[in-house]
């Protein structure tokens, strides 16, 4: 399948061509730029980034080394903070750690009453998020802002969902070429114990969400006691753990009294 998505963009069709004209031969150039995509593959490059999109809960994004690429597990996060949001009212969201901003244009595209606010450290990153948010339509739904967690982030709300790092910064080497080389670790690096990351950015958390409001994180397998402890030290209620279709801790809810 992959042979397949790669020939077809190096030919610049989509996938149906192939099968529609299974004996069209390749000119030499084509030919030299499959194996050329194919060599890059086979070093390690992922093929979103050979092919520059991926999707995403039905949706097409853009993608490139300063943000990660969104993976099963994200979808499951997205469809949990869709299932969490209050759907009669409006409400604010955010999107802490946006990187690609997948989150925060799912959220967008799907709850016409909620206001979202994109938040990343790195501007490289808000840029592409803001690329994929008009690329689906939303961009004027989101707004996009450049903080260290809550460090610049004013107001409460009703949602606050994250994905942050959360690899132990030992065990980063242990990751796939393919990740440890070509994603960033700034999106990866949990710090020593892979929760620094979530530590931080619970010391505000409680200021910024508002009475009856849903926190969602994504967490490493194995993680789920220790952020739930993390985040009754908040003063959140209801701190729960979550599996995902692999049966692995990664998702941890919690409730603002």
């Amino acid at each position: 399948m992959e042979a397949e998505i790669l020939l077809a963009h190096t030919l610049k069709v989509d996938r149906l061509h192939l099968y529609l004209s299974p004996d069209k031969p390749l000119t030499i150039e084509e030919r030299t730029q499959f194996r050329n995509v194919i060599k890059s593959r086979r070093s390690g490059v992922p093929l979103q980034h050979l092919i520059g999109e991926t999707t995403f809960f039905g949706l097409r994004f853009r993608v490139n080394k300063e943000a990660l690429i969104p993976r099963p597990e994200t979808e499951e996060l997205a469809e949990r903070a869709l299932a969490l949001a209050p759907r009669d009212r409006d409400i604010a969201c955010l999107d802490l750690g946006t990187g690609s901003g997948v989150i925060a244009v799912c959220l967008a595209r799907f709850l016409p009453r909620a206001t979202v606010t994109a938040v990343d450290l790195s501007p490289q990153a808000l840029e592409l998020a803001r690329e994929n948010a008009k690329l689906n339509g939303v961009h004027d739904r989101i707004i996009f802002l450049e903080s260290d967690w809550f460090e610049r982030i004013n107001g409460a709300f009703d949602l606050i969902v994250s994905n942050p790092p959360y690899i132990a910064t030992e065990e980063l080497q242990q990751l796939p070429v393919e990740v440890r080389q070509h994603e960033p670790h700034l999106a990866l690096d949990g710090g020593k114990r892979g929760t620094e990351c979530i530590k931080a950015l619970t010391k505000s958390l409680r200021k910024h969400l508002l009475p009856g409001g849903t926190l969602l994180l994504e967490i490493g397998n194995g993680q789920g006691r220790r952020v739930v402890e993390l985040l009754n030290q908040t003063g959140l209620r209801e701190a729960r753990v979550e599996r995902d279709f692999a049966e692995k801790e990664r998702f941890v809810i919690a409730r603002c009294p």
